[in-house]
């Protein structure tokens, strides 16, 4: 038995591009392997509700009490709710509804305190009128967040009888 000797012969151009072809495929695996197990996940679109962002501005809804109406204004800037009061609330108003005004208070005192219109409370003995306040407060609160369709504005009446 006679063993005939081969030679093979390797252009350096073959050798070239296989190992960038496996250079790339070894990157790619570890890319994918990256995505796929990475615990930082970015905000996804679901995320961003929980993300407070306000577009600037005085926002203002209409509450109708009896036969007369006030207005609650909402101040904001980015992040922010600065203030939140009731205009045009003359005396005839306060007179029929004396718990509006501490009521509003109670909550204002809270917002403030968290930025958040969520586990505001409020006592028994104003709850009726706390939540009509609350409700016209998230209302015109939804005005100031961004939605793809920003050219929309609603009217928005509250009625107290």
């Amino acid at each position: 038995m006679h063993s005939k000797t081969k030679i093979i012969v390797l252009h350096m151009k073959e050798l070239v591009y296989t190992g960038i072809f496996l250079f790339l495929g070894i990157l790619f695996l570890v890319l994918i392997i990256l995505m796929f197990s990475s615990e930082n996940k970015t905000a996804s679109p679901d995320d961003s509700a929980e993300m407070t962002a306000y577009i600037p501005g005085v926002y203002t809804t209409t509450l109708l009490l009896g036969q007369s109406s006030v207005e609650l204004e909402i101040v904001l800037d980015e992040d922010n709710i600065n203030s939140i009061r009731l205009v045009q609330l003359d005396e005839a108003v306060t007179t029929m509804y004396p718990l509006i005004e501490p009521s509003l208070e109670s909550i204002v005192t809270q917002i403030y305190d968290s930025q958040s219109l969520d586990n505001i409370t409020f006592s028994d003995d104003n709850r009726y009128t706390s939540s009509v306040l609350l409700e016209a407060i998230r209302t015109t609160i939804e005005k100031a967040v961004p939605v793809q369709n920003a050219s929309e504005t609603a009217v928005t009446t509250e009625t107290i009888d």
